[in-house]
């Protein structure tokens, strides 16, 4: 997994390229933990990813838990990827949209 991150002022936008599951999900982790106390509102852009585990889910919604109902979106989600969000209920939770 590759995470890359980008700041527009209060914005911070953390693209994932690969798959989010037990051996990934403490890289993320990390990278948000980083990310959440400086700014107002992350997207997470999924454009490049393949798989998300439940341990993926955790982290997004504790983020959205710290940043509250707008701080958080996730953008450019696959058909494949969106059916976990879906079958979760996370997409009733989480703000998502599919590419």
């Amino acid at each position: 997994m590759n995470i890359t991150k980008t700041r527009d002022n209060q914005t911070v936008t953390i693209s994932v390229d690969g798959r989010i599951d037990s051996s990934t999900v403490p890289q993320l982790e990390t990278s948000v933990k980083s990310e959440v106390k400086d700014c107002a509102k992350i997207i997470f852009d999924f454009e490049n990813l393949s798989y998300i585990s439940s341990a993926g889910l955790r982290i997004l919604l504790g983020a959205r838990k710290i940043m509250g109902d707008q701080g958080v979106k996730i953008i450019n989600v696959s058909e494949e990827v969106y059916e976990v969000f879906e079958i979760t209920g996370m997409s009733k939770i989480l703000d998502v949209e599919t590419i």
